[in-house]
């Protein structure tokens, strides 16, 4: 491009800045050669943090560290990423590791920005042996050059940055947990995510916070929604009359009435919205925010460590204990706290006839070979027993040409497993077998002639290859 076409691309301020005489005029030099740099930076969140911010100033750190040295020729930077999180799980930073392994990938070293952006705790040491394969240098700005790993003051740097990036993370979330835990006992607040099935979100007023407010944010409340509040007090009341689960799932069913992953797809793009399940109407009647209180920390919270697990795991619910409830009612409820109470026990404590407890061992450690699916406790015979019915529930009407429903005895499933030459010998009661099973998280994947016991990993990847 000639000099004239490049003034023409260029505003008219810019070529007037750029024609101004300097103050400290220099002779032009000739760009000396020397390393090749990839530049590396990660920002956490993209609804706090803006994106072409952070890069820049990683960047520019990054490239008056290796000015005098060399150039960057390649970017990596990852966004949604915690630092928590090792280079391999981190999908630019992964790309970065695997270009190293190619002769031609056109760079000589790392640099990164900030220690904070790129490592946390002893990821750095971790990650120190593949570079020293490959030959190639890490540039830290707080080294004020290359890192050297056999340095001793180099050493004792990396592990001190090491631990006060894991602090930083570790003093934040013990600030907003805490601050959290305050607003919902004391004050009742909304603190996000998705309202039950039976709510919707109102204006609550202005944010407490002056900065916030000056903002715009407002706090929001939950308040019955018209549409669906009705459906969650029939369900306790039905509930409190003895229906059973499938009983309520069939009924609504049969009327038509919107599941809440119908309701409200935007907030559920993971669910099918189709039709009730036992789960769904489970998951209502044990929700105590219907009481009209505000809790918090029911489940624990999913950080994006885990965002590489490829299957999507159940819900699981923290113990009752850490659960954080508002010390006052903070909407309206559309149970009253006896009669929830009251569909807890109903339950909980689930009893036969006789008015004994049945109990079943192997509950969520047996999977149907035919499908994969968890096989669900049954009581055959006056016996605990298992079975897998393919798919249908009770919630369904039946339908013709159904796979044979898998029925499983537990004693006669303890039989087989007593001398399986996949468990170990010595096993001397049934209650030791399952505590072995739990402890080493083996699955026994049955069908109507054998029980199989495997990895859980195992059985997951067999039933992604079926």
């Amino acid at each position: 491009m000639s000099n004239n076409q490049r003034d023409d691309l260029e505003d008219p301020l810019t070529r007037w800045l750029n024609g101004q005489p300097q103050a400290n005029p220099q002779l032009p030099t000739q760009r000396r050669r020397g390393l090749r740099f990839a530049f590396y930076g990660r920002m956490s969140t993209v609804e706090h943090q803006d994106r072409v911010t952070s890069r820049h100033w990683q960047r520019d750190c990054a490239t008056e560290l290796v000015a005098a040295h060399g150039v960057i020729v390649a970017e990596y930077f990852d966004v949604g990423c915690s630092r928590r999180r090792n280079w391999r799980q981190r999908p630019q930073a992964a790309a970065l590791l695997a270009a190293l392994d190619d002769p031609d990938r056109g760079f000589d070293a790392i640099v990164v920005g900030e220690y904070e952006r790129a490592f946390s705790a002893n990821q750095l040491q971790h990650l120190a042996p593949v570079l020293e394969q490959h030959a190639v240098q890490l540039w830290l700005p707080e080294t004020d050059g290359p890192v050297d790993h056999h340095n001793p003051t180099h050493q004792a740097l990396i592990l001190m940055l090491g631990t006060q990036s894991k602090r930083e993370v570790q003093r934040a979330r013990f600030r907003v947990v805490t601050a959290m835990r305050a607003q919902a006992r004391e004050q009742g607040r909304y603190l996000g995510g998705r309202p039950p099935y039976g709510y919707r979100l109102a204006d609550a007023g202005p944010h407490p916070n002056a900065a916030q407010a000056r903002w715009g944010r407002r706090l929001q409340r939950l308040e019955p929604d018209p549409a669906t509040a009705g459906h969650v007090r029939w369900m306790f009341a039905q509930r409190l009359d003895g229906q059973s689960l499938a009983s309520l799932a069939r009924a609504l069913i049969d009327a038509g009435i919107p599941c809440p992953s119908g309701v409200d797809p935007d907030r559920n793009p993971h669910r099918s919205g189709d039709r009730w399940t036992l789960r769904t109407v489970a998951a209502i009647l044990a929700n105590p925010r219907y009481t009209g209180r505000q809790v918090w920390n029911r489940q624990p919270a999913h950080t994006d460590a885990d965002a590489s697990r490829s299957e999507r795991e159940p819900i699981r619910r923290n113990p009752t204990v850490d659960w954080v409830v508002s010390k006052q009612q903070a909407h309206t409820a559309l149970v009253s706290e006896q009669d929830f109470v009251a569909a807890q026990t109903i339950r909980s404590h689930r009893s036969a006839h006789d008015g004994t407890t049945r109990r079943y061992l192997f509950t969520g450690l047996l999977r149907c070979g035919p499908c994969g699916r968890r096989l669900e406790s049954h009581w055959i015979n006056r016996r605990p027993g298992y079975r897998c019915r393919h798919g249908h529930t009770s919630t369904q009407q039946p339908i013709n040409h159904r796979r044979r429903i898998l029925y499983l005895r537990e004693d006669h499933l303890i039989a087989r497993l007593a001398d399986h030459p996949r468990l170990p010998s010595g096993i001397q009661t049934p209650h030791d077998l399952v505590a072995l099973l739990h402890k080493r998280k083996i699955t026994i994947v049955c069908d109507q002639e054998h029980c199989t016991p495997t990895t859980e990993r195992s059985a997951q990847a067999n039933l992604r290859g079926s």
